[in-house]
Order: C-alpha cells, then sequence, then structure tokens
C-alpha cells in the first residue's frame, strides 16, 4: 500500500445513544503514517467518534474499512483490536509496577518473556521513565502515569493509535514537555494516530489534517491551514481562533476583488462574489495592523479605519485589542509593541488589514 494511501476510511456510519443520533459520518478517510487531530467543544462527538474507530463503539449503520478490508463485530474485528490501540484521558493503569502495566498488552499478545522485557524498556525509555520501571503505579504523578499509559501502547506497536484527549489532565510544562515527546516518537515511528482535544494548540502542534467537529458532524477537515484560513462556516471560523466575524452584504465589484457594506463601511475582499450576496468575513487577529496617528502610506493594506480601543486583554506572548471602528475587530500586539505604542483603553488607532487576509464565506 502507497504511504498516501488510506489505512482506514468510514462510510455512512451512525451511532445512536438512548435512540438519539451523536455520531453520523459519511465519509471519512484517515491516511497511512498521518496524525490527524480532531478538534471540537465538549460533548461534540469526540470522543464517541475515537471509540467508534478504535473497534469499541457498536454502530448503527455504515461500513469501516481497514487496509481495504471490511471489518465489522462478526468477522475480523478482534484481529483490527490487535492492530490499534487506544489511550484514554486517565491513564488507567493496573495496580502494579510500571513494568507490569507496560507488558500488560504484550502478554495477551503472546509475546515471549525476552521480547517483553526488550519492548518495555525500550518504550519506558522513549518516553524517558526508564528509571521507574520498578515503581508502583499508584506512586506516579500525572504526567508519570500518562507517560506509562503512552509507552504501553506504544509497545504494543500499532498500525493506528487513538489519542482521546490525552494531555488534558496535566499541567503546562508537563503538557508541553509530553507534547514535544509524543511528537518526536510519533515522528520515528512513523504511527498513524488521531488526536482528539479541545484545544487548537495541542491540536495544531502535531496535525498533519485537521478536523472540527459540531453536534457528532465533521464541519470541516483540511490541512492546518485550509481550516484556519479559509473555515467553511461560522462556527468552525470561531473555533479555530477567527476573533473578528462580521455580516455584510456585496455592493461592489472589481477586477479580483469585491467590496462589502459592514454597517455602512466598505471592506474589501480579494476574490470574486456576486453583488447584493449575503457575506460572512473571517478576519483573524495576526492579520490586524495597528498603530497610533493617520494610516501609513506605505501599506499594501486595502482596508483602514480610524477605531478606538474598549479592551485591553493579555494572551501570553501578544495582548488582544478590541477595537470599535464601527464594527468591531480585534487584533493582536506585541507586549514590546504595547509599551512602544503607549497603548490603552480609550485610544484613537488606526488599523489596517489587506483584502487578502479578509476570508469571506458566501451565506447559501
Amino acid at each position: 500500500m502507497s504511504l498516501n494511501e488510506a489505512i482506514l476510511k468510514v462510510q455512512n456510519v451512525e451511532v445512536l445513544r438512548g435512540g438519539v443520533k451523536v455520531l453520523d459520518v459519511p465519509k471519512l478517510a484517515i491516511m497511512r503514517n498521518e496524525i490527524l487531530s480532531l478538534i471540537g467543544p465538549n460533548g461534540s462527538g469526540k470522543s464517541t467518534l475515537l471509540l467508534m474507530l478504535a473497534g469499541l463503539q457498536k454502530t448503527e449503520c455504515g461500513k469501516i474499512f481497514f487496509d481495504g478490508q471490511d471489518i465489522n463485530e462478526k468477522t475480523v474485528s478482534s484481529d483490527y483490536r490487535r492492530r490499534v490501540t487506544m489511550v484514554f484521558q486517565d491513564p488507567l493503569l493496573f495496580d502494579t509496577t510500571v513494568y507490569e502495566n507496560v507488558a500488560s498488552g504484550l502478554k495477551i499478545h503472546g509475546l515471549k518473556t525476552r521480547e517483553i522485557r526488550l519492548r518495555v524498556e525500550e518504550h519506558l525509555e522513549r518516553f524517558g521513565i526508564l528509571p521507574l520501571i520498578r515503581r508502583s503505579a499508584r506512586k506516579l504523578s500525572g504526567g508519570e502515569a500518562q507517560r506509562v499509559s503512552l509507552a504501553r501502547a506504544f509497545a504494543l506497536k500499532p498500525e493506528i493509535i487513538f489519542l482521546d484527549e490525552p494531555f488534558s489532565s496535566l499541567d503546562n510544562p508537563t503538557k508541553e514537555l509530553l507534547i514535544s515527546d509524543l511528537e518526536c516518537i510519533l515522528g520515528k515511528t512513523k504511527t498513524t494516530a488521531v488526536l482528539a482535544t479541545h484545544e487548537q494548540s495541542e491540536a495544531l502542534r502535531l496535525a498533519d489534517r485537521l478536523g472540527v467537529i459540531k453536534n457528532g458532524r465533521i464541519a470541516q477537515i483540511g490541512t492546518p491551514s485550509e481550516v484556519i484560513n479559509y473555515p467553511v462556516d461560522e462556527f468552525v471560523a470561531s473555533f479555530v481562533g477567527t476573533e473578528t466575524i462580521l455580516m455584510g452584504e456585496v455592493k461592489e465589484k472589481e477586477v479580483g476583488s469585491f467590496i462589502v457594506f459592514v454597517n455602512g463601511h466598505k471592506i474589501e475582499v480579494a476574490g470574486e462574489a456576486n453583488l447584493q450576496d449575503k457575506v460572512i468575513l473571517c478576519i483573524r487577529p495576526e492579520n490586524v495592523t495597528v498603530a497610533k496617528g493617520i494610516a501609513s502610506t506605505n501599506t499594501s493594506a486595502r482596508n483602514n479605519f480610524r477605531g478606538r480601543i474598549n479592551n485591553i486583554n493579555p494572551a501570553g506572548v501578544v495582548h488582544k485589542l478590541y477595537i470599535d471602528c464601527g464594527f468591531s475587530l480585534v487584533a493582536f500586539v506585541t507586549n514590546h509593541s504595547l509599551k512602544d505604542l503607549l497603548l490603552k483603553i480609550g485610544d484613537e488607532v488606526m488599523v489596517s488589514f489587506k483584502a487578502t487576509a479578509v476570508h469571506a464565506i458566501i451565506k447559501k
């Protein structure tokens, strides 16, 4: 099989719970050796989708193909489950030593004692916890326990690993170290992985492709760049970090661009649209430039507006500015720029953004 072909395909699968449809996947293909990140709010169906893909969730209808072979509960599901594994939010360790926890799946698979020992030591070393090999699982920290859980999963050498919110209970420093290690190990082992998370930063850190789930359906799937810069609807846009979402109507057309009226203000957008089209405009905060004084004549931005800062919120290495330009606009400025420009709430500023920085969703 080519590395560019799907290792797992889903067709018209539905999952019911209490008679209510909680998952509806008309089509999904997971490519060999890729990392697919699934994001969505709590309760959107991410965990149910992973359980279904792992063969742990009964489906109402549809088909799942692994390596081109139709799998179902009555034929090869047991073989399929031996070739995939799943890591949960809680490590779910046995009340025994680290060694015995990592060895447990290998024993079930019938490996010989020497091979089990070699694999356990290899994967504990990979996750940086070999010195804990004889420690009781009850005496592990949260981060250590999740590393053991991951080592146990990778020791099985699965063809696909499903990761359900594996970092959600960890503090940020522990999480960052574990994500870095996991990223490295996935790269070295070339293991196909599907990660479910509600944290956009986690998803983007690892993803070759990104899927956004809403109400049990995949709203959009594509490369991270495609999903972030070209969301298909308002929900996806807001969930992937588009802070400014505006409603307007196309009033003018030019060559290669069109003009949308938003609250009486003209916003130029690169692309094509028809006059009187109703559109949703999406503008990411990192694409907005903020300056004091009049608009610079050196900028190539076609959209320039005067506005007033209504609020300033810290957001890590940047600050988030909420600006009233006759419409609400959100911009990022670095902490250094905030101090250098002496920006404060109530200040009048000039904001600008390029026509190419605006993504328009034409409402049907």
